[in-house]
């Protein structure tokens, strides 16, 4: 199973064709418009499913997947968390939950980023296993950003992924420490001196058993199109 994390800095539709010539069966797109724009290429390949959800009709979080995998939006969505989608994934009769993430709601501006994820995840604790659980998407969050004295930085976050056993597979597969990246998902303003890292995918024990690679998009490559580069995970299923 290949899922691809892309904040694709609007106008998916016509930035698609970069993603699918990975074949990817899950891709999860912050700042992608509403579906009922998206008007893909003549020939290119179409979704097998999509959802969306957003505010803003030109700049939502889409999850497109293909290659037989089906996305559903849960009916326990909470919309107060704006673009954090819990959904179901099916392939026949392989089921998991994937948690889409963009973490970006300027209504809530006491807790605008990390806050809206950390809210999310003591919502939907239950739905949060050690087994069958992915979480990807922008989570607009760093542990260089940590304020000590505050409750739900995205240190914290880790930690209640650990105690979860629900890893960032980049950290795991690159030997990474939080905060202290090697790779950048993101450069302000698409300058190549000002990296940071944003994106993420945590996984469950199970998912990181059956990991098999990771890849981070390059600046150079993808800074024509996005601010962001994709985050490419592979999983033996």
């Amino acid at each position: 199973m290949r899922i691809i994390v892309w904040n694709c800095n609007m106008a998916f539709r016509k930035k698609a064709a970069l993603l699918l010539e990975y074949n990817p069966d899950i891709i999860v797109v912050p700042e992608c418009e509403n579906p009922a724009a998206l008007k893909f290429p003549q020939g290119a390949k179409q979704p097998d499913s999509i959802a969306w959800h957003g505010d803003n009709p030109n700049k939502g979080l889409g999850v497109f997947s293909y290659n037989g995998y089906r996305v559903k939006l849960l009916r326990v969505h909470n919309a107060d968390f704006k673009t954090i989608l819990p959904l179901s994934v099916t392939l026949g009769e392989f089921k998991f939950t994937l948690f889409a993430v963009w973490a970006n709601n300027p209504a809530d501006k006491k807790n605008q980023y990390v806050g809206q994820v950390w809210k999310a995840i003591h919502h939907y604790e239950k739905l949060i296993k050690s087994k069958r659980t992915i979480l990807a998407g922008d989570f607009n969050s760093n542990s260089i950003w940590d304020k000590p004295k505050r409750i739900g930085n995205h240190t914290d976050l880790v930690k209640v992924f650990d105690k979860k056993k629900i890893t960032s597979v980049y950290h795991y597969h690159f030997e990474q420490k939080h905060g202290a990246e090697e790779h950048a998902s993101f450069y302000l303003y698409r300058h190549a001196d000002k990296p940071y890292h944003l994106d993420y995918c945590f996984a469950s024990k199970d998912f990181m058993a059956r990991l098999r690679h990771v890849e981070m998009g390059t600046h150079e490559k993808w800074c024509n199109y996005s601010d962001h580069p994709p985050l490419i995970v592979d999983f033996d299923l």
